[in-house]
């Protein structure tokens, strides 16, 4: 069994009022879990947190029943049965990214549906697992509305996540390493991949030494402090001066 250690912390509404976190974990005898449920395009739709927290516990009782399961299937499982029991529709439900995190004896897998990446170091270096059709779409300023995403979200040539169409699970970016050359693995929210991604405070590599030496409540002390010290959003431009973090470090060594 490796050494599971977390840190989650939660931000602030686009408002800049703090409100409940979004994202969720759960930690399996054999897995992890992280989720980041999307803030809501409109006020009649249920939190993206609500729904997060709804297909965390949907996901990890599929894994506990199925335990060997394909991850996509798995996945596409647990949208079906939160659709089902919630009657959501497509293009008008709370969205989340899902980050599944799996191994056993022989392997380690990865499942990463929109923007929460896993790291992994080992024997092959450092594999970034992210899924970056989200951000490549908004670099490229063709999400500048609430239309724009509904369009292209679950849609060819846009965005995948996980809402109302089980589908979307079978376009997730995938990944397995040997469970041998493995020493770690981490798992992010975009609150904290942005420290990496946009701020550049350190890379992956340096998040894992900070993670390993003080713990992954310090690599989020460290988003926080560089967000503090842009509390305009001038330097970095963004929707909410925090969001919701959350880091998990899964150690093999």
């Amino acid at each position: 069994m490796p050494e599971i250690s977390i840190a989650e912390r939660a931000g602030v509404g686009a408002d800049g009022r703090p409100r409940p976190t979004e994202d969720h974990v759960a930690v399996l005898d054999h897995a992890v879990l992280v989720l980041d449920g999307a803030t809501s395009p409109s006020p009649d739709l249920p939190p993206g947190g609500w729904y997060a927290e709804l297909l965390v516990r949907q996901l990890a009782g599929e894994l506990r029943v199925r335990p060997h399961e394909d991850l996509g299937v798995t996945l596409a499982n647990a949208i079906g049965s939160v659709v089902k029991e919630h009657g959501l529709v497509p293009g008008r439900s709370p969205s989340s990214t899902v980050s599944m995190l799996r191994w056993d004896e022989s392997e380690v897998e990865v499942l990463v549906l929109a923007d929460s990446p896993v790291v992994g170091f080992g024997r092959f270096g450092t594999d970034a697992v992210s899924d970056d059709r989200l951000v490549s779409l908004r670099d490229g300023g063709l999400l500048q509305t609430g239309a724009d995403v509904r369009r292209r979200r679950n849609a060819e040539g846009g965005f995948w996540v996980a809402e109302a169409e089980p589908a979307a699970a079978y376009k997730a970016v995938r990944r397995v390493w040997p469970r041998a050359e493995v020493d770690a693995v981490l798992i992010a929210t975009d609150g904290v991949s942005i420290g990496v991604d946009e701020y550049q405070l350190f890379d992956w590599p340096g998040v894992l030494h900070r993670a390993r030496e003080a713990g992954p409540e310090a690599v989020l002390d460290a988003v926080r402090e560089a967000e503090e010290q842009d509390a305009d959003c001038v330097r970095w431009p963004r929707a909410k001066r925090h969001d919701d973090q959350v880091l998990v470090l899964t150690d093999y060594e």
